[in-house]
Protein backbone atom coordinates (compact mmCIF):
# COMPACT_ATOMS: atom_id res chain seq x y z
CA UNK A 1 0.00 0.00 0.00
CA UNK A 2 2.82 2.43 0.79
CA UNK A 3 3.68 2.08 -3.06
CA UNK A 4 0.31 4.03 -3.96
CA UNK A 5 0.97 7.22 -2.08
CA UNK A 6 4.75 6.87 -2.99
CA UNK A 7 3.46 7.03 -6.87
CA UNK A 8 1.73 9.68 -6.41
CA UNK A 9 3.62 12.15 -4.19
CA UNK A 10 6.09 11.29 -7.25
CA UNK A 11 3.36 12.92 -9.74
CA UNK A 12 2.75 16.01 -7.96
CA UNK A 13 6.72 16.64 -7.56
CA UNK A 14 6.54 16.13 -11.32
CA UNK A 15 3.77 18.76 -11.58
CA UNK A 16 5.36 21.30 -9.37
CA UNK A 17 8.73 20.89 -11.60
CA UNK A 18 6.94 21.33 -15.09
CA UNK A 19 4.15 23.92 -13.86
CA UNK A 20 6.49 26.76 -15.62
CA UNK A 21 5.98 24.72 -19.05
CA UNK A 22 2.56 25.44 -19.08
CA UNK A 23 3.17 29.49 -18.28
CA UNK A 24 5.40 29.17 -21.10
CA UNK A 25 2.99 27.77 -24.14
CA UNK A 26 0.41 29.47 -22.35
CA UNK A 27 2.60 33.06 -23.72
CA UNK A 28 3.37 31.44 -26.78
CA UNK A 29 0.11 30.92 -27.30
CA UNK A 30 -1.49 34.21 -26.31
CA UNK A 31 1.11 35.95 -28.67
CA UNK A 32 -1.26 34.67 -31.48
CA UNK A 33 -4.50 34.78 -30.46
CA UNK A 34 -6.64 37.66 -30.42
CA UNK A 35 -6.85 39.79 -27.45
CA UNK A 36 -9.59 38.52 -25.60
CA UNK A 37 -8.65 35.12 -25.43
CA UNK A 38 -8.75 34.82 -21.56
CA UNK A 39 -5.08 33.86 -20.16
CA UNK A 40 -6.93 32.02 -16.92
CA UNK A 41 -8.66 29.49 -19.38
CA UNK A 42 -5.66 28.78 -21.08
CA UNK A 43 -3.45 28.06 -18.26
CA UNK A 44 -6.66 26.23 -16.45
CA UNK A 45 -6.87 23.89 -19.71
CA UNK A 46 -2.88 23.86 -19.28
CA UNK A 47 -2.48 23.02 -15.81
CA UNK A 48 -5.29 19.95 -16.35
CA UNK A 49 -3.48 18.60 -19.02
CA UNK A 50 -0.39 18.68 -17.06
CA UNK A 51 -1.63 16.59 -14.39
CA UNK A 52 -3.15 14.12 -16.64
CA UNK A 53 0.55 13.62 -18.71
CA UNK A 54 1.54 13.20 -15.27
CA UNK A 55 -0.75 10.56 -14.85
CA UNK A 56 -0.32 8.87 -18.06
CA UNK A 57 3.41 9.19 -19.24
CA UNK A 58 5.38 6.03 -19.50
CA UNK A 59 9.44 6.24 -18.94
CA UNK A 60 9.54 2.72 -21.58
CA UNK A 61 8.42 5.02 -24.75
CA UNK A 62 11.87 6.78 -24.71
CA UNK A 63 10.11 9.91 -24.39
CA UNK A 64 11.34 12.59 -22.18
CA UNK A 65 8.62 14.14 -20.02
CA UNK A 66 8.86 17.38 -20.77
CA UNK A 67 8.49 16.56 -24.56
CA UNK A 68 5.36 13.99 -23.49
CA UNK A 69 3.99 16.72 -21.58
CA UNK A 70 4.27 19.60 -23.87
CA UNK A 71 2.77 17.95 -26.79
CA UNK A 72 -0.36 17.01 -24.39
CA UNK A 73 -0.29 20.97 -23.34
CA UNK A 74 -0.10 22.55 -26.57
CA UNK A 75 -3.07 19.86 -27.47
CA UNK A 76 -5.86 20.97 -24.52
CA UNK A 77 -4.79 24.56 -25.77
CA UNK A 78 -5.94 24.55 -29.28
CA UNK A 79 -8.55 22.25 -27.95
CA UNK A 80 -9.82 25.52 -25.97
CA UNK A 81 -9.40 27.88 -28.31
CA UNK A 82 -11.77 25.70 -30.63
CA UNK A 83 -14.47 25.50 -27.98
CA UNK A 84 -14.12 29.32 -26.88
CA UNK A 85 -14.59 29.65 -31.10
CA UNK A 86 -12.40 32.37 -30.72
CA UNK A 87 -12.50 33.15 -34.58
CA UNK A 88 -15.98 34.90 -33.90
CA UNK A 89 -18.44 34.74 -36.83
CA UNK A 90 -18.18 38.40 -37.37
CA UNK A 91 -14.28 38.09 -37.67
CA UNK A 92 -15.10 35.20 -40.51
CA UNK A 93 -17.71 37.28 -42.20
CA UNK A 94 -15.27 40.54 -42.56
CA UNK A 95 -12.73 37.75 -43.29
CA UNK A 96 -14.91 36.53 -46.56
CA UNK A 97 -15.90 39.72 -47.66
CA UNK A 98 -12.05 40.78 -47.45
CA UNK A 99 -11.12 37.49 -49.64
CA UNK A 100 -13.84 38.50 -51.95
CA UNK A 101 -12.51 42.19 -52.81
CA UNK A 102 -9.13 40.87 -53.52
CA UNK A 103 -10.11 38.35 -55.93
CA UNK A 104 -12.12 41.01 -57.50
CA UNK A 105 -9.29 43.76 -57.71
CA UNK A 106 -6.94 40.79 -58.69
CA UNK A 107 -9.22 39.95 -61.68
CA UNK A 108 -9.61 43.61 -62.51
CA UNK A 109 -6.03 44.80 -62.40
CA UNK A 110 -4.02 41.56 -63.18
CA UNK A 111 -2.34 41.94 -60.11
CA UNK A 112 -2.38 41.57 -56.30
CA UNK A 113 -3.78 44.81 -55.08
CA UNK A 114 -2.15 46.82 -52.09
CA UNK A 115 -4.27 46.75 -48.66
CA UNK A 116 -5.34 50.32 -49.51
CA UNK A 117 -7.06 49.27 -52.87
CA UNK A 118 -8.78 46.69 -50.96
CA UNK A 119 -9.36 48.94 -47.90
CA UNK A 120 -11.10 51.19 -50.64
CA UNK A 121 -12.82 48.57 -52.06
CA UNK A 122 -14.17 47.91 -48.70
CA UNK A 123 -14.91 51.66 -47.82
CA UNK A 124 -12.52 51.01 -44.41
CA UNK A 125 -9.52 51.69 -42.93
CA UNK A 126 -6.29 49.66 -43.78
CA UNK A 127 -5.89 49.09 -40.02
CA UNK A 128 -8.94 47.50 -40.27
CA UNK A 129 -7.74 45.06 -43.20
CA UNK A 130 -4.40 44.16 -41.02
CA UNK A 131 -6.13 43.78 -38.28
CA UNK A 132 -8.97 41.08 -39.74
CA UNK A 133 -5.83 39.60 -41.51
CA UNK A 134 -4.10 38.64 -38.42
CA UNK A 135 -6.23 37.18 -37.15
CA UNK A 136 -7.31 34.76 -39.93
CA UNK A 137 -3.64 33.97 -40.18
CA UNK A 138 -3.55 32.78 -36.45
CA UNK A 139 -6.46 30.59 -37.62
CA UNK A 140 -4.79 29.23 -40.62
CA UNK A 141 -1.66 28.09 -38.76
CA UNK A 142 -4.09 26.26 -35.74
CA UNK A 143 -5.78 24.54 -38.48
CA UNK A 144 -3.05 22.82 -39.87
CA UNK A 145 -2.70 21.40 -36.02
CA UNK A 146 -0.42 23.37 -34.58
CA UNK A 147 2.52 22.84 -37.52
CA UNK A 148 3.84 25.88 -37.31
CA UNK A 149 3.69 26.74 -33.66
CA UNK A 150 5.32 23.79 -32.81
CA UNK A 151 8.84 22.65 -32.79
CA UNK A 152 9.75 19.59 -34.37
CA UNK A 153 10.91 18.16 -30.96
CA UNK A 154 7.90 18.99 -29.10
CA UNK A 155 5.47 17.63 -31.93
CA UNK A 156 4.61 14.10 -30.35
CA UNK A 157 1.51 12.19 -31.41
CA UNK A 158 -1.62 11.34 -28.88
CA UNK A 159 -1.29 8.02 -28.07
CA UNK A 160 -5.24 7.60 -28.62
CA UNK A 161 -4.60 8.46 -32.76
CA UNK A 162 -5.55 5.77 -34.38
CA UNK A 163 -3.63 4.00 -37.49
CA UNK A 164 -5.87 5.46 -40.49
CA UNK A 165 -6.14 8.57 -38.43
CA UNK A 166 -2.36 9.26 -37.98
CA UNK A 167 -1.53 8.36 -41.88
CA UNK A 168 -3.95 11.18 -42.63
CA UNK A 169 -2.22 13.34 -40.37
CA UNK A 170 1.21 12.47 -41.62
CA UNK A 171 0.04 13.00 -44.85
CA UNK A 172 -1.68 16.08 -44.45
CA UNK A 173 1.84 17.34 -43.16
CA UNK A 174 3.72 15.84 -45.43
CA UNK A 175 1.56 17.98 -48.20
CA UNK A 176 1.79 21.32 -46.07
CA UNK A 177 5.90 20.69 -46.38
CA UNK A 178 5.66 20.54 -49.80
CA UNK A 179 3.10 23.37 -50.31
CA UNK A 180 5.37 25.71 -48.44
CA UNK A 181 8.56 24.47 -50.44
CA UNK A 182 6.49 24.98 -53.89
CA UNK A 183 5.90 28.76 -52.70
CA UNK A 184 7.81 31.22 -54.60
CA UNK A 185 10.76 32.54 -52.91
CA UNK A 186 9.90 36.24 -51.45
CA UNK A 187 6.39 34.33 -50.49
CA UNK A 188 8.47 31.27 -49.24
CA UNK A 189 10.95 33.83 -47.19
CA UNK A 190 8.08 35.92 -45.90
CA UNK A 191 5.82 32.31 -44.55
CA UNK A 192 9.57 30.80 -42.83
CA UNK A 193 9.98 34.30 -41.16
CA UNK A 194 6.77 34.83 -39.55
CA UNK A 195 5.53 31.47 -39.10
CA UNK A 196 8.33 29.49 -38.65
CA UNK A 197 11.05 31.42 -37.28
CA UNK A 198 9.16 33.90 -35.53
CA UNK A 199 11.09 36.63 -36.73
CA UNK A 200 9.25 40.48 -36.18
CA UNK A 201 7.74 41.43 -39.77
CA UNK A 202 10.09 44.56 -39.53
CA UNK A 203 13.22 42.64 -39.77
CA UNK A 204 11.80 40.39 -42.51
CA UNK A 205 10.89 43.58 -44.47
CA UNK A 206 14.34 45.15 -43.99
CA UNK A 207 15.59 41.50 -45.62
CA UNK A 208 13.19 41.73 -48.61
CA UNK A 209 13.39 45.28 -49.13
CA UNK A 210 10.38 46.01 -48.85
CA UNK A 211 8.16 47.48 -46.23
CA UNK A 212 5.84 45.74 -43.33
CA UNK A 213 3.04 46.67 -45.26
CA UNK A 214 4.36 44.62 -48.18
CA UNK A 215 5.40 41.64 -46.28
CA UNK A 216 1.07 41.56 -44.80
CA UNK A 217 0.37 41.58 -48.46
CA UNK A 218 2.86 39.34 -49.34
CA UNK A 219 1.82 36.58 -45.90
CA UNK A 220 -1.86 36.94 -47.25
CA UNK A 221 -0.90 35.89 -50.87
CA UNK A 222 1.05 33.04 -49.37
CA UNK A 223 -1.64 31.73 -46.86
CA UNK A 224 -4.40 32.31 -49.61
CA UNK A 225 -2.24 30.17 -51.90
CA UNK A 226 -1.51 27.58 -48.94
CA UNK A 227 -4.87 27.25 -48.49
CA UNK A 228 -5.86 27.24 -51.90
CA UNK A 229 -3.24 24.44 -52.65
CA UNK A 230 -3.96 22.33 -49.91
CA UNK A 231 -7.66 22.00 -50.46
CA UNK A 232 -7.10 21.20 -54.49
CA UNK A 233 -5.61 17.88 -53.37
CA UNK A 234 -6.99 17.21 -49.56
CA UNK A 235 -10.23 18.51 -49.59
CA UNK A 236 -11.46 18.89 -53.48
CA UNK A 237 -15.16 20.00 -52.41
CA UNK A 238 -14.07 23.32 -50.94
CA UNK A 239 -11.31 24.24 -53.54
CA UNK A 240 -14.95 23.73 -56.01
CA UNK A 241 -16.45 26.17 -53.39
CA UNK A 242 -13.73 28.75 -54.70
CA UNK A 243 -15.05 31.45 -58.06
CA UNK A 244 -13.22 29.93 -60.99
CA UNK A 245 -10.84 32.60 -62.53
CA UNK A 246 -9.05 33.21 -65.62
CA UNK A 247 -6.09 35.19 -67.02
CA UNK A 248 -2.62 35.38 -65.94
CA UNK A 249 -3.15 34.74 -62.40
CA UNK A 250 -5.10 31.47 -62.81
CA UNK A 251 -2.21 30.17 -64.65
CA UNK A 252 -0.02 30.93 -61.95
CA UNK A 253 -1.93 29.64 -59.22
CA UNK A 254 -2.92 26.69 -61.14
CA UNK A 255 1.08 25.83 -61.75
CA UNK A 256 1.53 26.25 -58.33
CA UNK A 257 -1.04 23.70 -57.53
CA UNK A 258 0.42 21.49 -60.27
CA UNK A 259 4.14 21.82 -58.24
CA UNK A 260 2.99 20.79 -55.05
CA UNK A 261 1.74 17.45 -56.92
CA UNK A 262 4.99 16.44 -58.20
CA UNK A 263 7.11 17.34 -55.30
CA UNK A 264 6.39 13.93 -53.54
CA UNK A 265 4.45 10.84 -53.81
CA UNK A 266 2.42 9.20 -50.97
CA UNK A 267 5.14 7.33 -49.82
CA UNK A 268 7.60 10.51 -50.20
CA UNK A 269 5.05 12.22 -48.08
CA UNK A 270 4.69 10.04 -45.35
CA UNK A 271 8.77 9.74 -44.52
CA UNK A 272 8.85 13.36 -43.68
CA UNK A 273 7.42 11.80 -40.73
CA UNK A 274 7.92 8.64 -38.70
CA UNK A 275 5.53 6.39 -37.51
CA UNK A 276 4.64 8.48 -34.59
CA UNK A 277 4.06 11.25 -36.43
CA UNK A 278 7.18 13.13 -35.51
CA UNK A 279 9.03 14.80 -38.25
CA UNK A 280 11.78 13.21 -39.50
CA UNK A 281 15.34 14.73 -39.46
CA UNK A 282 17.14 16.02 -42.68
Amino acid sequence: MSGAPAEERRREDVVQDHMALVGHLVREMLARVPAHVNRDDLMSAGYAALVHAARGFDASRGVPFARFAAARVRGALLDELRGLDWASRSVRQRARRTDTARQELTAELGRTPTVQEVADRLGCRVEDIESADDDVHRAVVFSLQGFATAGADDMVTEPSAGPEEMLIRRERLGYLRHAVDALPERLRAVVQGYFFEERPMAKIADELGVTESRVSQLRAEALSLLRDGLNTHLDPALAAQVPAKEGCVARRRTAYYDQIAVRGTLHTRLALTGPDGLPVAA
